[in-house]
């Protein structure tokens, strides 16, 4: 049986003396996607920060090879938003040349960093974007250069921290079918955050469910189930439960109880 490509073991992190995530274990499917769900602060972006490293966690977080073998990571990173200075005069091809040349590509930019980045955008049907200025894009191909930026290093794991929030419906199947298409193509495990449950029946194998802790984790059709759904978003439910809808299924994982914080802070 082929080895995860990340485990999660007992992951916890605490910020400011208050627990944000708490013991956290879970198995990401190689080669699969993977989405997390949850209300407003449950911690999503927090879970995709500690897998970064970019938080300190506890309890033990592992990349492994097919063959269960521990191996140095190799991820790529599209955060929900990308702060620019949208009057900036900084192109398309600027940023996607900015960690592929030596030269400061004020100075220009060489052929190979030109080829380079017009063939990432290829992937992701936007080369008409390379001469663009950054900060004119749309939400939606804003989206498309940070993930050309993300896979230019052929990572083995892709983090998404909510990657169709702010674009239009069209838009964001648009992106998720392309990424699929990707990941299939190249074997990637993506991991994605996403609250549009719409995006998340179509385009996710499995769903881990998040609200500080992990409430469930299994195939997307036994855990995306209104009874599920009740659990984790509670009252708000239905603001979460989107059409198409996947038949129902029970899911056979185990469930155990969210803790409760009084007044948490959001780290989601």
């Amino acid at each position: 049986m082929t080895a995860p490509a990340l485990r999660l073991t007992d992951v916890s992190v605490t910020l400011g003396g208050v627990p944000i995530l708490e013991r956290i274990t879970a198995d990401i499917e190689r080669g699969k996607t993977t989405a997390v769900i949850g209300p407003n602060g449950a911690g999503k972006t927090t879970l995709l920060q500690a897998i970064l490293g970019l938080l300190p966690a506890r309890g033990r977080i592992e990349f492994l090879d097919p063959d269960g073998r521990m191996v140095p990571p190799r991820l790529g990173y599209v955060p929900q938003n990308l702060n620019i200075d949208r009057q900036a005069a900084l192109s398309v091809l600027e940023f996607l040349s900015l960690d592929t040349q030596v030269m400061p590509v004020w100075l220009g930019i060489s052929a190979e960093a030109r080829e380079g980045a017009a063939t990432a955008l290829d992937r992701l049907e936007a080369r008409h974007l390379l001469d663009r200025p950054l900060g004119k894009l749309s939400g939606g191909e804003l989206q498309r250069v940070m993930l050309a930026a993300a896979l230019h290093r052929e990572p083995e794991v892709i983090l998404l921290d909510e990657p169709v929030s702010g674009v239009d419906v069209a838009g964001g199947h648009l992106f998720c079918d392309i990424l699929e298409d990707l990941a299939l193509d190249r074997q990637l495990t993506v991991l994605m955050v996403s609250h549009d449950l719409s995006v998340v029946t179509r385009h996710a194998a499995q769903v881990l469910c998040l609200n500080r802790t992990v409430s469930c984790h299994g195939p997307t059709p036994e855990v995306l189930t209104s009874a599920h759904l009740q659990d984790l978003f509670g009252q708000h439910a239905g603001l979460y439960q989107h059409t198409p809808r996947r038949p129902e299924h029970r899911c056979t994982h185990h469930h155990p109880p969210s803790p409760s914080h009084p007044n948490p802070p959001s780290h989601d």
